[in-house]
């Protein structure tokens, strides 16, 4: 007959002892897996860091490219006339490549947007009804625009003064004055975002003159001429591009004769594209006026991001 275990036989405690091995060996694996976990999670924090970092030094480098086109753009426009050489503010593209980045350039008169302040109603009209509204909707738009740029409180038919703003939940009015910036068109009572968007190229507040040049204009501006078609429009910069290619001066477009502004030749539309190799682009838009001053030659009007 087999003898039992006596209380202080070690063999007592085997089963005891096998279960607190198999438990920190658990514990053990749960603390290497977390481990595992924390240190992924931190890889791949850093590697999102590392791309975010690259992102943003591509993004600089893209803008200070941008940047030096505009800066080229300006010198181009303060070479003599008599320059053969000197780009011509007349919308074709130039393109040149500079460190890395390949930057494209396109120069234009202001006069060839529709001043917002200084147009004439007909016109604004024009550039409203080229969107696609309705006649009545279109005018009744027009009628807040010059109740916000005129100076009286008077509202017209369907236009909107301080007391119609507040009746629209509004904390402001009209300005009664002229528009400082395209962008304060956004605050027109009834102005739209999507209507915004598609008028908001087609104009400027810096030529205080109320034709367009029409040899320069877009096809958005010129599609605002009372009476024109798109066909018109598209037949007439057709021959316009054929014009530019052949290194001659664009004829004006004919139906826009009663709108016409003899080029100023002193605020100037400039838009500078950087494409970098791996793949980032910038743009900046700028807007600058030539001042005959030799010690401070142009000065800046507008200065901002643009789209690709």
């Amino acid at each position: 007959m087999r003898a039992g275990l006596s209380a202080q036989d070690p063999r007592r405690d085997w089963p005891m002892a096998a279960a607190q091995r198999g438990i920190a060996l658990v514990v053990v694996l749960w603390v290497v897996t977390l481990l595992t976990v924390i240190a992924s999670s931190f890889v791949y924090s850093a590697r999102g860091n590392i791309q975010i970092t690259a992102n943003l030094a591509s993004r600089v480098r893209a803008q200070a490219l941008a940047e030096a086109g505009v800066q080229r753009g300006l010198h181009e426009l303060l070479k003599p006339a008599t320059d053969g050489e000197r780009w011509q503010a007349e919308g074709r593209p130039y393109a040149f490549d500079l460190g890395e980045g390949k930057i494209t350039v396109t120069l234009v008169d202001e006069s060839a947007f529709i001043d917002l302040n200084a147009a004439p109603e007909n016109l604004l009209l024009g550039l409203l009804l080229s969107t696609g509204m309705e006649e009545g909707e279109a005018q009744g738009l027009l009628d807040k625009i010059e109740d916000w740029r005129d100076g009286d409180d008077l509202a017209r038919a369907a236009g909107a003064e301080r007391d119609d703003y507040e009746a629209a939940g509004l904390r402001y009015g009209p300005a009664n004055a002229d528009f400082r910036a395209v962008e304060d068109l956004k605050s027109v009572l009834g102005m739209t975002p999507q209507i915004y968007e598609r008028i908001a190229g087609a104009l400027t507040v810096h030529t205080a003159t109320p034709g367009i040049n029409s040899a320069l204009a877009p096809r958005q501006v010129l599609l605002a001429v009372p009476g024109v078609t798109a066909e018109e429009v598209d037949a007439y910069l057709q021959l316009r591009t054929e014009a530019l290619a052949a290194g001659a001066s664009p004829p004006p477009f004919p139906q826009a004769a009663a709108f016409s502004a003899a080029r100023a030749g002193i605020v100037y539309n400039l838009r500078s594209q950087a494409a970098l190799s791996d793949g980032t682009v910038f743009v900046r838009e700028a807007v600058a006026k030539l001042t005959g001053d030799p010690k401070r030659p142009f000065g800046f009007l507008d200065w901002r991001e643009g789209r690709p």
